[in-house]
C-alpha cells in the first residue's frame, strides 16, 4: 500500500479504479468522493472486500476532517 496525490486519484478513476471510503456510515453519508463505495474499516473484511471488482485498482481512503 503507499499513498497517493490528488492527480494520481483522478488518472486511476478515470482508468476505472474503484474508491472505498473507510470511514464509519454515518461520516460516509455526509461527505464522500463521487462514485465511493462505503466499507467502514472496523466491517472491512473477506466478505464485505468481495463487493469489489478484483480485476480493477482499489484505492481506499479516510476523509476525516476532525
Amino acid at each position: 500500500m503507499k499513498g497517493i496525490g490528488r492527480d494520481e486519484v483522478r488518472r486511476l478513476v478515470a482508468a476505472g479504479a474503484q474508491l472505498v471510503e473507510v470511514l464509519p456510515r454515518a461520516e460516509y453519508e455526509e461527505e464522500h468522493l463521487a462514485g465511493a463505495i462505503n466499507i467502514p474499516l472496523r466491517e472491512l473484511n473477506r466478505k464485505s472486500a468481495g463487493r469489489l471488482d478484483r480485476a480493477r485498482p482499489v484505492i481506499v481512503y479516510c476523509n476525516d476532517f476532525q
